[in-house]
């Protein structure tokens, strides 16, 4: 075939279940709010993803060479905006659902990935290392947008769910607050490390 499936296959679970932003996002929501009432959040994050495969799919990276300044500018801009979700993390407490709010929903799933340096750069890889030469961009592109979709049906999920577990052992202890500060740390760890030091 065209696109390495199997291998990039194995590529795609490796990054989509290691820790990154996104992962830290749904495990806090899932701690704060519950799996159940996770779970629009959930197939926003999932779904967002496409927001970004497509894009690059279709010729993205063209226009990266051609004005380099732009997706530096985003670059920074999306570690902001991940550094923010963190900071709210941090000061959570899990607290009764019914002093909780609203939990975030669809929409605010779907922005997550675009604003994810991690999320593009396993893209962009998946693309220059997994995609033969000459492959048609349809093909590519439906290839790695349905490898990934299917990673994150099945990953995402247990992020969530493993936030519940812990929320329940943890909510109104003294251990409270180190959890959301530890959630928030690894948060920015992992993508300033995205950043900064050439991981995926």
């Amino acid at each position: 075939m065209s696109v390495a499936v199997a291998s990039f296959a194995v590529f795609a679970a490796s990054q989509v279940g290691t820790p990154g932003p996104a992962n830290m996002a749904l495990m806090a929501t899932g701690a704060r709010y519950g799996f159940r009432a996770a779970l629009p959040f959930v197939a926003g994050v999932a779904l967002g993803k496409q927001l970004v495969i497509w894009p690059v799919g279709f010729g993205l990276m063209e226009l990266a060479e051609q004005a380099p300044w732009v997706f530096e500018a985003l670059k920074y801009a999306s570690a902001a905006y991940i550094i923010w979700l963190a900071w709210r993390v941090a000061n959570m407490r899990l607290g009764a659902p019914a002093q909780a709010g609203a939990a975030p929903g669809f929409a605010a799933g779907l922005i997550v990935h675009p604003l994810n340096p991690k999320a593009w750069a396993m893209i962009v890889g998946g693309f220059t290392a997994f995609v033969a030469p000459g492959t048609p961009a349809i093909e590519a592109t439906a290839t790695i947008a349905a490898v990934l979709l299917a990673c994150q049906v099945l990953l995402h999920p247990l992020w969530t769910l493993a936030g519940e577990a812990i929320a329940r052992t943890v909510a109104g202890t003294a251990a409270e607050p180190y959890l959301m500060w530890s959630l928030a740390a690894l948060t920015v760890a992992s993508v300033l490390f995205v950043l900064f030091g050439g991981g995926t």
